[in-house]
């Protein structure tokens, strides 16, 4: 939005990306409330593709500016469309910038409808094939620079600002606000298998003993375990398919993406160039901040390097325990029924909490004392 003649004005159009086809929409000049009506047709040859709707404000007649103003844009992923329904929704615009954060530009009404041709199992053998022909893997081209050169010769011509936000050409830039974002999306992955282990802190008793007997189950009968596994993942996929989600059609997510409780430093950050063009002061503050970081990693990488002094005998009592120890365990299970072993490791794993200990474990003990090398380090 600017301002002319003391008044606010917009002369507002869209670009609509899908695949190798970018349409732009007329330019609706000094109207707020713009109006297209324009309807589009595309092939689609994959469902797992996005189609990309970006909303700009032109500064053709700007002369203090020369860049378009980025009102924002909807993605919308074909796979996630039911075969002929119309989704035909209000949806708003947002933008993330360093000054003001997550704002709401606008809203945009758009109507879209996924229409399926073929036939069902050639449809669904797509979702076996490459996502990308052959060629791209050979000889990979730089995509981003060809759409922005190829779009420049057009008639108008796109701005490179607009092909570069269409394409979220700095997707791959480092942000802190996404790392937290992709790390709560595999704490979500992973709340399963966090499921399982809390089963045996017997909170519900029930659930663990109902554990048990399926140990006992896969163990004696271990040619059941691929198939149990199997029917596992179909009733959880059952189970959820009553929480899917209702949605008239995906869009960003501002609770996910964390863009409404973003710290301001954090913003500025993702949105510095490269070489930052921040104070000395700033850079110096984000630096010491990342030198924590990675204090942090270096010591966890100094724990894995453990791993190495097992079998090196850089620590002789310790090597002789654990070489001894991998005799008896392999006269054990040569000497034993591995499902007996596998009975007894499970029962032992799964012991109510009243035959634990709270102190860490002796093999956790034993690998804590291994030498590390950290003290041959300078």
């Amino acid at each position: 939005m600017k301002t002319v003649n003391g008044k606010s004005s917009m002369d507002a159009y869209c670009v609509a990306k899908y695949g190798s086809k970018w349409v732009r929409t007329r330019t609706v000049s000094d109207n707020m409330e713009p109006k297209w009506n324009e309807q589009y047709t595309w092939k689609v040859y994959d469902p797992s593709t996005v189609l990309t709707i970006g909303v700009f404000d032109s500064s053709l007649l700007d002369m203090d500016n020369d860049k378009n103003t980025l009102i924002g844009k909807v993605r919308v992923r074909i796979s996630t469309l039911h075969t002929g329904r119309v989704y035909k929704n209000t949806y708003p615009l947002l933008v993330l910038s360093p000054v003001s954060g997550l704002k709401k530009m606008g809203e945009i009404e758009i109507a879209i409808r996924f229409v399926r041709t073929t036939q069902r199992l050639d449809f669904l053998h797509v979702y076996s094939q490459p996502m990308l022909p052959l060629m791209h893997h050979v000889k990979p081209l730089g995509v981003v620079q060809q759409e922005a050169g190829h779009l420049s010769r057009a008639e108008p011509p796109l701005r490179k600002e607009v092909v570069f936000y269409m394409l979220d050409a700095d997707s791959h830039n480092f942000s802190m606000r996404k790392v937290r974002a992709n790390w709560y999306r595999i704490i979500n992955v992973i709340a399963a298998v966090v499921d399982i282990v809390h089963t045996r802190g017997w909170r519900n008793p029930t659930a663990t003993i109902l554990v048990h007997a399926l140990l006992v189950m896969l163990v004696w009968f271990p040619d059941l375990i691929i198939p149990t596994f199997c029917f596992y993942v179909f009733a959880v996929g059952a189970w959820n398919y009553r929480f899917r989600a209702r949605d008239p059609l995906p869009h960003f997510d501002p609770k996910i993406s964390l863009a409404e409780v973003v710290d301001r430093e954090e913003l500025d950050e993702e949105f510095d160039t490269v070489p930052s063009n921040k104070a000395s002061e700033v850079v110096r503050v984000r630096y010491d901040r990342l030198r924590a970081l990675g204090a942090r990693v270096q010591t966890v990488l100094g724990d894995l390097a453990r791993v190495q002094a097992l079998v090196t005998w850089r620590d002789p009592r310790a090597t002789g325990i654990f070489v001894f120890l991998c005799l008896t365990v392999a006269f054990m299970l040569y000497l034993v029924p591995s499902k007996m072993v596998a009975m007894a490791f499970g029962f032992y794993y799964l012991r109510h909490p009243i035959f634990r200990d709270r102190l860490p474990s002796p093999a956790l003990n034993f690998f804590r004392r291994l030498p590390s090398l950290s003290d041959r380090i300078m």
